[in-house]
């Protein structure tokens, strides 16, 4: 028998060609236990499996985007990750790529995995009530879910190791100041605002979106200059060339309608 989506630490709903995908776990600020980063992997592969499905959201149930891990079930030494999890990270999306736009909605608290689940995302938008951080030095760990590696390469140097090794919070005017999100909005309109941006990408030819993402992270590695940078941009542009959706775009244009996209 399914749960309600109520009853599940994480489920997908869908908004046309958006899925917005809840952590749900409010009593617990949607810190995360094995149970729920199996149903977030559960849900992500539902995203990429759809194909009617262009740009993922994920939020978080009740006043908490994600408190991070559930500081509980590590003092009880229980994994945080179901045992089929630890290729991709818990969640399913912390250690592999995915290749469709997601977009964090972050509605209160992120912190620990939390802004590790910000910092796996594309895009950010932040209530002006939410804080980012990494405060796990303060419990004698680390943040080792991808914040201490992501963070360096989305703001500079200094501003990273500060929020590494002091752990202190980060308020949504200096996470829009280093670019870590995109928006800024209040409370009640942060998964508005999420869905609205994630409609101007869906609108797009879904699979040049795809291509667009992949060679943007892929290449921000590489200098411009590099021969292996453009012989990355150069494959990936005859591969969208070659699609379906390449000569309906162009055709769309001259026949002054909307294109219609069929992700092939």
């Amino acid at each position: 028998m399914v749960q309600p989506d109520e009853e599940r630490p994480a489920y997908l709903r869908k908004d046309g060609h958006v899925a917005v995908i809840t952590m749900n776990r409010p009593h617990a600020m949607n810190a995360v236990n094995a149970a729920m980063s199996i149903a977030l992997q559960e849900a992500v592969d539902e995203f990429l499996a759809d194909p009617e499905l262009r740009v993922g959201i994920l939020t978080g149930a009740g006043k908490a985007f994600c408190a991070g891990a559930d500081l509980k079930e590590l003092a009880a030494k229980r994994p945080l990750i179901g045992p089929d999890q630890r290729e991709r990270g818990f969640g399913g999306i912390m250690k592999q790529l995915i290749d469709k736009p997601l977009i964090a909605a972050i509605n209160g608290y992120a912190l620990g995995g939390g802004t590790e689940f910000v910092l796996a995302c594309d895009l950010a938008v932040m209530s002006d009530a939410a804080t980012l951080g990494l405060p796990e030095v303060r419990q004698g760990i680390i943040a080792a879910g991808g914040g201490l590696l992501r963070l360096a390469r989305r703001v500079p140097l200094a501003i990273a190791l500060e929020a590494a090794m002091t752990g202190a919070p980060i308020s949504p005017e200096e996470a829009l100041r280093w670019g870590l999100v995109n928006r800024v909005v209040p409370a009640d309109q942060v998964l508005d605002s999420a869905i609205e941006l994630a409609n101007k990408i869906a609108r797009n030819a879904p699979l040049a979106v795809q291509a667009s993402k992949r060679v943007m992270y892929h290449g921000a590695a590489l200098s411009d200059w590099d021969t292996e940078a453009w012989t990355l941009s150069d494959s990936t542009a005859g591969e969208i060339l070659r699609t379906a959706d390449a000569k309906e775009g162009p055709r769309a244009f001259a026949e002054k309608r909307k294109p219609k996209w069929e992700g092939r």
